[in-house]
This record gives C-alpha cells, sequence and structure tokens, in this order.
C-alpha cells in the first residue's frame, strides 16, 4: 500500500508540474491561432508521431483496437458516409475549412474524386499541405479566415471542417460562412469538440479548472456544446434545409490515450528531431490527459454536424 501511495503521489506531482511549465497560449486573436500552428508545423512533431491527420480517429461503436493513425483515416471515411458526402458526383467542388496540413482533403480527391479546396489561418500549415500533396491531386491550399472567407456565395457542392470550431470566437459567424458558400443542394459536414451544455447541468469546481486549461493551452476562446452550434446553424441567414446532429465521444474517446503511446510506439520520431521535442511532447501530454478525462467524463462531447441545403 504504502509503494502505491508513493507512486501515486509521484503521479500527481509530476502532473501538476507539467501542467506549470506548460506556462499560457490563450486565445488572443486569430493571429495567435495562426502562431500556435505554425510553430506546432515547423518543430514536425505532431506529422512525425501522427502522420498527415491532427484531428482525432474514429474506432468504431464499440470502439475496438485500431492502428492510430488508421483510426485517422477511418474517422475521414465515417464522416463521409455518415454526412452523404459519398453520394455526390466525381468532381464535387468540397471546400475544406480548417486543413491542416491536408490529411483529410487528399483523402477527399484521391478516393471520392473530389476537386477540395483546403484553407488554414495557419501560413506554415498551408505551405506543409502544398509540399505533402502530389500534384496530380485535385487539391489546392490557401490561407484564409474561416470567419471572413474570401470565397463567392454558393460556390462549392460540400463544406467540410473538423475540429475547427473551437479556435472561432464568434460561432455564429462561423456557422454563416460555412453555409454562405454551399450550393443548393450541397452537403455540410462539421465535426467538433463540444462543451456540455449549461442546460444538463452546470459545471463543477474541478471541471471549471479542467475548462480553463483545455481553452487556454490550445489557444480556443471557448467550446460551443453540440446544442448551441445546432442552434447557430439552424439560426443562420443561409439555414434552409436539414440538419441533423449525433455525438461520436464513444467512438473517438480512444484517441487521447493513443495520441500519447504514439512517443511509445514511434520513439524515433521524437529523439531523432532532439531535446526540444521531447520537451515539446511533455508540455502537451497533461492537456491530452485531461482531454481524455473530460470526453470520458461527459465535460466534453464530440458533436458532428450534417446539413443538406435547399
Amino acid at each position: 500500500m504504502l509503494i502505491f501511495l508513493f507512486l501515486l503521489t509521484g503521479i500527481a506531482v509530476t502532473f501538476t508540474f507539467l501542467l506549470w511549465i506548460q506556462g499560457d497560449r490563450r486565445y488572443q486573436s486569430s493571429e495567435s491561432v495562426a502562431a500556435a500552428y505554425d510553430a506546432w508545423t515547423n518543430d514536425r512533431l505532431l506529422e512525425r508521431l501522427w502522420g498527415d491527420h491532427v484531428h482525432l480517429g474514429h474506432y468504431g461503436n464499440p470502439p475496438r483496437y485500431s492502428d492510430f493513425r488508421e483510426a485517422k483515416v477511418s474517422f475521414v471515411h465515417e464522416l463521409v458516409q455518415w454526412s452523404g458526402l459519398n453520394q455526390l458526383p466525381t468532381g464535387s467542388k468540397v471546400l475544406d475549412v480548417g486543413c491542416g496540413i491536408g490529411g483529410s482533403a487528399r483523402i477527399l480527391a484521391r478516393d471520392y474524386n473530389f476537386n477540395v479546396v483546403g484553407i488554414s489561418i495557419s501560413p506554415a500549415q498551408v505551405t506543409r499541405a502544398i509540399e505533402l500533396t502530389p500534384h496530380d491531386l485535385n487539391c489546392c491550399f490557401h490561407v484564409m479566415d474561416a470567419l471572413s472567407l474570401r470565397l463567392p456565395d454558393q460556390s462549392f457542392d460540400a463544406v467540410w471542417s473538423v475540429e475547427a470550431g473551437p479556435h472561432m470566437p464568434n460561432k455564429q459567424r462561423y456557422a454563416d460562412e460555412l453555409l454562405r458558400v454551399l450550393k443548393p443542394g450541397g452537403l455540410l459536414a462539421v465535426a467538433d469538440w463540444n462543451r456540455r451544455d449549461p442546460s444538463d447541468g452546470a459545471m463543477s469546481k474541478i471541471e471549471r479548472i479542467v475548462m480553463r486549461q483545455l481553452l487556454n493551452q490550445w489557444s480556443h476562446p471557448e467550446f460551443a456544446s453540440i446544442a448551441s452550434f445546432r442552434h447557430n446553424l439552424e439560426n443562420s441567414h443561409y439555414a434552409q434545409g436539414g440538419l441533423r446532429t449525433d455525438d461520436w465521444s464513444r467512438a473517438t474517446l480512444p484517441s487521447w490515450i493513443d495520441s500519447i503511446v504514439e512517443g511509445l510506439r514511434r520513439p524515433g520520431a521524437i529523439l531523432d528531431i532532439g531535446p526540444k521535442a521531447v520537451i515539446q511532447g511533455l508540455r502537451e501530454t497533461p492537456t491530452l490527459l485531461l482531454m481524455h478525462w473530460a470526453f470520458a467524463t461527459g465535460l466534453m462531447q464530440f458533436g458532428v454536424f450534417k446539413f443538406d441545403r435547399q
């Protein structure tokens, strides 16, 4: 028992220390989001550990064992099927909002023969997406703010956005822009980290502390709930059509621990970069563990949204 208590105390002290050394990366503006993603892209740690996709994986429901990178690819196909994008004709024009380094865009172009335009607030992500994309894929990438898309109204057959919403300070403007550029008859597919809706219970003191860490460490101004973002979509000036939502928390939950375990599976990915990569990995680990706790306990939910524009 004494050994167990010693180990537990050591883990608690280490965890607290790692949170302390992280400092603060709270949201300040779109520039702070761009700077965070520029840094994550330029050090190449996440790419070397997780591959082309920064988003979570889909492990089935009930979840089953899967390679982390394969689960990320499965996520793209699951969202395509669930949202109905697989029913769109070859050559359909798809906008990927918050495209990262282009992993999802390349799958949409390669496996579904879509013409994909990816946008990100991060110049480093766009540069890396271009570098990783073969010339024979119908993909292009641009630096652009999702709250002010420099794109014509009704110009895309589908709009796709995965885990971008938490960085948006104005959720209604985000919903409006996603729907504004969608053609009549087009499809919207959104997947996001969402907080528990206040109507389902106020946060406890511990939950408020955890929520503040989740917001500050990864430059999030606020999380929408599934219900509140549904409200944003339904109340948009461009919302003529049908909306469907679901909660994929269970199917995606293993991602958080897997994202840490990848460092053990691929130690060379960290060690080859050097000591800074080890420090960076330690810096992110507490937030990943807090995310797992939040999604496992229901403080956070993984919402998916499908809109058929009429």
